[in-house]
């Protein structure tokens, strides 16, 4: 009797398998710093809840950048930094007349390019003092929004700097070899499929997209030494990927003071006018219980297979902290 093959769909499993296995090892730095359990759990697209009022009077307004910053929420991000949903907590608190200035807690080792400096944007059009508390992690992008503001506070063992832009790709193109697979690409231009995970990337593809990547670290830099009022050779020479403690970060002129939230909240205070303990406007990006379940009604918390291969498949921009 002749020996049977298996089904086509089985003999292709240990292939998706570690393609899928690849994913998650080149996804994982990425989602780690936004927490990556948090994010497999978490339950899709969640509407933040509204702002908590602690208080009476003239008020200081407390917005989070919690996680990596994107510019949405998806299913691989829902513990992420939601730009969208910051820039809205950003934009209520400057129409609100009771709000005299703003308490960023930035708890994040950066994210996009775009939703970084979609953020930078939204902050550098309110006419009310903006102070910065650092939490544990304010890097890369996380610096990026923060480096404009009127006084930043870090605590002594913060992480923070990282001035720099990353881009990294995968390549599948011998993993496929090795399973006797072949992708045929039709393109209009030799750049058209730039970045395709379906094969390595050229000499001229590295010289192309480094100097993107240099241009936007160019802007990065001037941005620092603006708002900081540094001379940018000093930002330059600090800006070469390496994150600072609190303490170092004081000592290069990146940050104001070290102290804690208490004291970032102070400064805010006195900076917008207001005497004795300030009535604080909390903006909250936490679900309510209500938004949990329909979340979960909504959608699988884990990403399909066309979603890991589309986040793959998409050259990516990022101001982020590559922490192990």
């Amino acid at each position: 009797m002749a020996e049977q093959q298996p089904p086509r769909g089985a003999r292709m499993a240990p292939f998706w398998g570690t393609v899928l296995a690849v994913a998650a090892g080149a996804l994982l730095p990425f989602l780690a710093c936004g927490g990556v359990l948090a994010a497999m759990l978490a339950v899709g697209r969640i509407v933040p809840g509204a702002a908590r009022s602690v208080g009476s009077g003239p008020a200081v307004a407390i917005i989070h950048v919690r996680g990596v910053i994107l510019s949405s929420a998806g299913a691989l991000d829902s513990s992420a930094a939601n730009a969208q949903t910051i820039i809205k907590h950003i934009r209520d608190a400057a129409k609100n007349a009771d709000v005299r200035a703003i308490l960023l807690r930035v708890e994040s080792p950066g994210g996009s390019v775009v939703a970084s400096d979609e953020i930078y944007h939204a902050l550098n059009q309110v006419d009310k003092p903006l102070v910065v508390s650092m939490g544990e992690l304010a890097a890369s992008g996380g610096y990026y929004i923060s480096a404009n503001a009127d006084w930043i506070v870090a605590t002594p063992n913060t992480l923070t700097g990282s001035i720099g832009v990353i881009s990294e790709f995968i390549s599948l193109e011998g993993l496929l070899n090795d399973y006797g697979v072949s992708a045929t690409t039709i393109a209009t231009g030799k750049r058209k499929d730039f970045g395709s995970m379906f094969r390595n990337m050229t000499a001229d593809e590295k010289v192309y997209w480094q100097a993107t990547v240099d241009e936007i670290f160019a802007s990065f830099v001037d941005l620092v030494a603006a708002g900081r009022k540094l001379p940018r050779a000093q930002v330059q020479a600090l800006a070469d990927g390496s994150v600072y403690t609190g303490r170092q970060a004081l000592a290069n002129g990146l940050v104001d003071e070290l102290g804690y939230e208490q004291e970032a909240l102070r400064k805010a205070a006195e900076l917008g006018g207001i005497t004795g303990d300030p009535r604080t406007i909390e903006y909250s990006d936490e679900p309510s219980w209500l938004q949990l379940l329909q979340g979960l009604s909504g959608r699988s918390a884990l990403p399909s297979r066309a979603e890991v291969l589309s986040l793959l498949s998409v050259p990516a921009l990022q101001m982020r902290w590559a922490a192990p």
